[in-house]
């Protein structure tokens, strides 16, 4: 049998993306709009704290296309406090217009396929510390989607041996090497926990970076024998200070 591989884990993620019910809104008066912003706003304070405090992450992007309005990333240290957030949200006065709609749970994992790492205590080493418990970053766009390893007869990634396994990735890793600077990504592994084995999530000033990492990518021998893809949710950085902005009319 093929070997697994261990995986040290970090905090626990959640995707969350809600359309906006924009024709109720517009039917709310300016008072009690006013009053759902402001405390949205003190929500995303609130978020900012445990951010300002490492004890965990948060982005708000707004979704292009029509699969969703927006795109909520926590990351957290339990699961409890996922779900604690998702209800905060759903309790506040903006979330009565919030339609949940796709969402994603997983863990943030790093793999032990290099063979330099093996028989090292990773966890002491302050870039694995930051690769498990990332501050995300606030770029300008964010590109989201779930994938797994196919398990077909003749292309079956949980059959071959963990070198060949350790080869592919690495072979893959030194093509998103090239993107250093451009792109910025978080692998979370959702084996037993959603639809797909793992997301991925990537951060690029430049949304044009995001086609040519993936076009690449798709390439690499792992990708093109292995690889199969969800759907993409790409998005637009959402800050604080343009929320109200935002929900105007």
């Amino acid at each position: 049998m093929a070997e697994a591989v261990v995986t040290v884990d970090g905090w626990s993620a959640l995707h969350d993306t809600r359309t906006f019910d924009w024709a109720s809104w517009k039917m709310t008066s300016p008072e009690e709009r006013a009053a759902a912003v402001k405390e949205f706003e003190e929500l995303m304070t609130k978020w900012d704290s445990v951010e300002e405090a490492k004890e965990g992450s948060h982005v708000v992007y707004k979704v292009i296309g029509n699969k969703a309005d927006l795109m909520f990333v926590f990351l957290r240290e339990t699961m409890d406090e996922l779900e604690a957030i998702k209800t905060e949200i759903n309790k506040s006065r903006i979330g009565d217009y919030l339609i949940p709609g796709y969402s994603y749970v997983s863990i943030i994992e790093m793999t032990m396929h290099n063979p330099m790492d093996e028989g090292k205590d990773r966890e002491l080493s302050p870039y694995v510390k930051d690769r498990l418990r990332p501050i995300m970053p606030k770029w300008e766009h964010i590109c989201f989607y779930p994938m797994a390893r196919r398990r077909i007869e003749e292309a079956n990634w949980f059959t071959i041996d963990k070198e060949e396994r350790t080869r592919l990735l690495y072979e893959h890793g030194m093509t998103g090497r090239k993107y250093a600077g451009k792109v910025k990504e978080i692998i979370t592994g959702s084996i037993g926990l959603d639809e797909w084995e793992w997301g991925v999530t990537l951060f690029a000033h430049d949304p044009l970076q995001f086609k040519k990492i993936v076009y690449e990518m798709r390439f690499d021998e792992v990708t093109t024998k292995y690889a199969e893809f969800g759907d993409f949710i790409v998005g637009n950085y959402l800050p604080k200070d343009q929320v109200d902005a935002y929900f105007a009319l």
